[in-house]
């Protein structure tokens, strides 16, 4: 269920469906690198002015799905204008900073993103480029990335699978808003 915060910044109201904790897991394979499996946990958030606030963090799992190491955290601030254009600034742990664009779908919650700037320091890995689709699909958020580096041509690195975390004060919220139920509590599945 998408909630609608009430101090929420009209012009972002087609970004509430990312809004909130999420966690889950997903694969990792690049060439190059060690496949395998991460958890992962993103969450948007917003403070009332014209952007969400997003932080990343993925490590790997193990066999029986335990955390082994970090694998990847960036930061960002995601804006859309009237035109449901999307742009994205992004900092990854590994010394890169992207400039996103792209566009939110006409008719359902899917945001496809390509790089427009990257930028590296000296001791980041190679990374030219990339793009990114997130969609909010039966109550998930799912999303894939592709990156490109001088060597490698665009390809898929990274997808996973997130299930929205409910906080206690959104359970409560909830509850609230229930009808309310019949005395013995019986009546209602009749």
């Amino acid at each position: 269920m998408i909630q609608i915060p009430s101090d929420l910044n009209p012009d972002l109201l087609p970004l509430a469906f990312l809004l909130g904790t999420w966690e889950g897991a997903g694969v990792f394979d690049y060439p190059g690198e060690e496949k395998c499996n991460f958890g992962q946990e993103v969450v948007f958030g917003h403070d009332g002015r014209d952007f969400l606030e997003y932080s990343s963090h993925t490590w790997v799992l193990d066999a029986d799905g335990k955390k082994v190491r970090p694998l990847e955290s960036e930061k960002g601030y995601w804006r859309i204008d009237k035109q449901r254009k999307v742009e994205v600034v992004m900092v990854r742990d590994q010394g890169v900073v992207e400039i996103w664009y792209g566009d939110l779908a006409d008719q359902k919650p899917q945001i496809d993103l390509i790089t427009d700037a990257v930028a590296r320091t000296a001791a980041s890995r190679p990374h030219s480029g990339g793009k990114r689709l997130y969609g909010y699909v039966k109550g998930d958020l799912m999303w894939v990335g592709e990156k490109a580096t001088p060597e490698i041509e665009l390809r898929p690195y990274m997808s996973a699978q997130l299930k929205k975390v409910v906080t206690p004060e959104e359970v409560a919220e909830m509850a609230r808003n229930l009808p309310d139920m019949p005395d013995d509590g019986i009546a209602f599945f009749r």
